[in-house]
């Protein structure tokens, strides 16, 4: 596939000093709590809910920092961000890239957001960082037949960023199934030169756990202003933790009635239930988790037996809320999931819990995976950063000390 001749913007001032971030749609802070874990500094966070802002400052503490504010309103988010961070990270709502939006797309009102944060980088001028990354749903990926990630990743191409793109799950750090789509866009004297393609080869040579074939087909089809690239990656790590590790099974947890437990038993399809009843017969410890779900027009008890908890979810109604199922010794207990293991399962079990409980789940739900950022720093975003400062003269990087 060739490259139409296109103008591409001005390349950007390499003006890097600190290891510093702006972080947008910021929620609670996990995409912070997992980059100042290694040195990064956040200089302006963007969010419009109050009650996530609380939960922000009780964790982070209350400073300039976090701007409560419409990102829409270009013109004032640009006003307040200092400086010239070396990134930004951008979680947009996802809400309208599924059921729960209708798949409206990046048409629907919440998750059309992202052209705001693209508005605001292209308001930057010669601010603009260095290097963005965008995380959401994987259904970021097929939505409207794929034409909103190629609406993305156009967009952020037409501001002169080459893109690269993998799926991360947090199953790989945490007993959680979280898989994301993240982003990754440089500016072009840092995109790696031997991995830069107008076009982008087919059939790949190799698939891998991050790159799926979806990936790869979207980078062999959509057409760039600037390019793709491709960041070496290793596999991810296998999970150290288990669920049982992370759930409390004590008598002094919410537990159910017994004819509450009874009545979502009865709700399981009769392979679950079957499956429930042996490991009751055979009195042996087990932890799982239940989501219910309306099948062919009745509501079911859908438990998982894999040993890790379904996708955290913002608990919208009773079927977005997760259960603990507990086994001991014969003994069948349920109740709703806690705030503090929603916090475990993003890898952040010591977080402050502020607010109230349902305002406590949708902020851990309405987040990332900290210990994957933390991964994706280590990989990329890091190395970005100690590649970003070689490029500089050493004359320019002295006014810097």
């Amino acid at each position: 596939m060739s490259l139409k001749t296109k103008k591409i913007p001005a390349k950007r001032t390499k003006t890097i000093s600190e290891k510093t971030f702006s972080e947008f749609f910021a929620g609670i802070g996990l995409v912070r709590e997992g980059l100042v874990r290694t040195g990064w500094r956040c200089v302006y966070a963007n969010d419009i809910s109050a009650k996530k802002q609380q939960a922000y400052e009780a964790r982070f503490g209350v400073d300039e920092h976090f701007h409560l504010h419409d990102i829409t309103d270009a013109n004032a988010v640009v006003t307040r961000m200092p400086g010239q961070p070396f990134l930004a990270t951008a979680s947009f709502p996802c809400v309208d890239l599924s059921l729960a939006g209708n798949y409206r797309g990046l048409a629907g009102k919440e998750s059309s957001t992202f052209f705001g944060f693209i508005d605001v980088v292209k308001s930057l001028g010669s601010r603009q960082p260095q290097v963005i990354m965008v995380e959401n749903v994987t259904g970021l990926l097929t939505s409207r037949g794929g034409e909103d990630f190629a609406d993305a990743v156009r967009a952020l191409s037409k501001l002169g960023y080459w893109l690269d793109a993998f799926v991360l799950d947090a199953s790989h750090f945490t007993p959680q199934s979280r898989p994301r789509v993240f982003i990754i866009a440089v500016l072009s004297h840092l995109k790696p030169v031997e991995k830069a393609r107008a076009g982008w080869l087919w059939p790949p040579q190799t698939l891998s756990p991050l790159r799926s074939a979806a990936i790869m087909r979207a980078k062999r089809d959509i057409e760039l202003e600037t390019g793709w690239v491709e960041f070496e990656l290793p596999n991810p790590p296998s999970l150290q933790i288990q669920l049982k590790d992370v759930i409390a099974v004590g008598d002094d947890q919410a537990w159910w009635s017994e004819h509450e437990v009874l009545r979502h038993y009865a709700m399981m399809s009769d392979l679950h239930r079957g499956q429930v009843d042996k490991i009751v017969a055979s009195k042996a410890d087990w932890t799982g988790t239940i989501f219910r779900r309306i099948r062919e027009g009745q509501m079911r008890a859908e438990v998982r037996f894999d040993g890790i908890a379904g996708c955290l979810r913002t608990p919208k109604g009773g079927s977005a809320k997760q259960i603990v199922i507990s086994i001991r010794s014969g003994r069948m207990k349920m109740r709703w999931m806690s705030p503090a293991e929603y916090a475990a399962l993003q890898g952040v079990p010591d977080f402050p819990l502020v607010g109230s409980e349902i305002q406590q789940l949708w902020g851990f739900a309405d987040a990332v995976c900290v210990p994957a950022i933390e991964w994706i720093d280590q990989q990329v975003l890091t190395p970005l950063y100690e590649q970003g400062l070689k490029s500089i003269k050493p004359e320019r990087k002295k006014s810097f000390a």
